[in-house]
């Protein structure tokens, strides 16, 4: 072997964390297949969010309805609507939520022992990349969010322009309102989703097959997705509507937790699960789209470019 190469010390066993670049890797490669799989979704879910009471005769009264109106009044294309920001982040968001998840891991088992509770330490490591991936993602969902607005339409003539008028008017740093409250979104979707499936996983038998670990990887995934949703959307309809106000206009939201009381107090409980229906679907399966990719490309990974190099 030349002076560089990898032997099997370097990366240990097959299911060891690869190497940070191949972690980043893997990462992106399975953010950009969810997104591109379940975005529509997404314009449906912030436009639900965006909605005060029923939303009026424009308002909508369910996935479908929201759809169709969509569809009939604004084009298909609007479902693809503020795609181009979710999609220059998305790679390393992705990379991100997985590579620190699994530094923070190492990191974690080298302070706590490796004798720390499994379940325990998928919860602690995900809070952590989840805090980790919100530093990055606030400007292109501040972006994004005024692109899915329809009360926005007209306004901005896409992502690079919607960029240009908010530095423009609102100053640099309004891409970065509603940090906080994507801190409180992250943390609490990344934990629940990581330490979900770290439960499901010790739940279910371990697969004999690999179409049998693909499923086993999916059903934990989906689970994983679902309950973090459960768990994140209260501050993901308060980050939404943090981030679509505008400078110059009155700032009825500030904060996460007053937000949330804010929201359940003049809308009612329901209110903060606005959109969590078409949110669920997207973030169920994508979480399950999620992992399995995820667990796919660094096999492929593993076997074929790390082995090669021993």
């Amino acid at each position: 072997m030349g002076e560089g190469c990898l032997t099997l010390d370097d990366f240990g066993s097959l299911q060891d964390p690869l190497p940070f670049q191949w972690q980043f890797l893997a990462g992106a490669v399975a953010g950009v297949s969810e997104i591109l799989t379940m975005y529509p979704l997404d314009v449906v879910k912030t436009r639900f969010q965006l909605q005060v009471g029923t939303g009026g005769a424009d308002g909508y009264s369910s996935i479908g309805d929201c759809f169709k109106k969509i569809i009939k009044n604004e084009g298909f294309g609007t479902l693809y609507r503020g795609i181009i920001p979710p999609i220059m982040v998305e790679a390393p968001k992705r990379a991100t939520k997985f590579a620190a998840n699994e530094q923070y891991t190492i990191l974690y088992r080298n302070i706590l022992g490796s004798d720390i509770n499994k379940q325990g330490l998928a919860i602690l490591t995900g809070v952590s990349a989840g805090i980790t991936e919100a530093f990055l993602v606030v400007p292109f969902e501040l972006v994004k969010i005024r692109l899915q607005d329809k009360g926005n339409a007209g306004k901005y003539n896409g992502s690079l322009d919607a960029l240009s008028k908010i530095v423009k008017h609102e100053g640099p740093l309004a891409l970065f309102n509603g940090l906080e409250a994507t801190l409180w979104r992250h943390a609490m979707w990344n934990g629940g989703y990581f330490g979900c499936i770290q439960g499901v996983k010790n739940a279910i038998p371990e697969a004999e097959t690999p179409n049998g670990n693909l499923a086993r990887n999916f059903v934990a995934g989906a689970v994983g997705g679902t309950f973090a949703t459960m768990l994140n959307t209260p501050f993901d309809v308060v980050k939404t509507r943090i981030q679509n106000q505008a400078k110059g206009t009155v700032l009825k939201y500030n904060w996460t937790l007053p937000g949330v009381a804010m929201v359940y107090r003049e809308e009612g409980f329901r209110a903060l699960y606005k959109g969590f229906v078409p949110k669920v679907l997207r973030l169920g399966p994508g979480g399950g789209i999620l992992l399995v990719v995820f667990d796919t490309v660094s096999t492929l990974i593993r076997k074929h470019v790390l082995l090669e190099t021993v």
